[in-house]
């Protein structure tokens, strides 16, 4: 019994791997703190592919004329006018009531190594999808090097989140409160469809979008993402 006893006494001879952690505070806390609130939304989700065919038709256009537009631009540009048709996604919640801003200035998600910021481009329904493509590009790299003023980021009615250039086909995002509605986009991927009665392969990618039950019912935001995906196929980008 002794024996046993000090046997089970002695001291490991492994030593406790060392804990890495990351505390949720500065940056990394604002974004948990904001997500949690996000997250406790009464949040609905509707997801559905668009052909990209005309946009990635416009993209190559532009490119051979020494001009760069990404994806994200075009779907900026139809999010944006969508937008004014359907004002009740164009909103804030707040404590009683939901709030319907006049201005569309959307959120662009931009991931940095400690988290992820989200800029803002004021009045984004009346820029075109080059304007949206340059304002895009200054925000992101502004983000990432930290030179964004405060400003920047506030007064967002509505956000836009790209995994474009991930593996990722779908995701449904968390909404970026006290907005009442995001976009989450996936990667481009060439994928069997029908036009015309034939199958063939055509450039797809999906689009999902989660809302708050509490502003707005599945009808008007389905009528919402319908616009939005009839804009990118049928390149309607005034």
């Amino acid at each position: 019994m002794a024996a046993s006893a000090a046997a089970s006494a002695a001291p490991s001879s492994t030593a406790p791997a060392e804990r890495r952690v990351v505390a949720l505070s500065g940056l990394r806390g604002a974004i948990a703190r904001n997500m949690a609130q996000g997250w406790q939304a009464p949040r609905v989700a509707h997801s559905v592919d668009v052909d990209l065919t005309r946009v990635e038709a416009l993209r190559a256009e532009r490119a051979a004329a020494g001009e760069k537009l990404s994806v994200n631009a075009f779907v900026i540009h139809a999010v944006a006018r969508a937008l004014r048709s359907h004002p009740r996604l164009n909103a804030l919640m707040r404590e009683k009531e939901v709030e319907l801003i006049d201005d569309i200035n959307i959120g662009v998600a931009v991931a940095l190594d400690e988290g992820l910021m989200v800029p803002v481009i004021r009045q984004a329904d009346t820029k075109s999808v080059a304007m949206l493509a340059a304002e895009t590009r200054q925000l992101a790299e502004g983000a990432r090097a930290g030179a964004l003023t405060g400003g920047a980021y506030q007064r967002g009615t509505f956000t836009v989140t790209n995994l474009g250039s991930t593996v990722v086909d779908r995701f449904s995002p968390v909404i970026n409160p006290p907005q009442v509605a995001i976009l989450g986009v996936g990667r481009t991927r060439q994928q069997a469809t029908v036009r015309d009665g034939a199958i063939l392969a055509a450039p797809l990618a999906n689009l999902t979008l989660v809302f708050d039950h509490r502003a707005v019912d599945g009808y008007p935001a389905a009528l919402f993402l319908g616009e939005i995906v009839r804009r990118l196929e049928q390149a309607e980008f005034d």
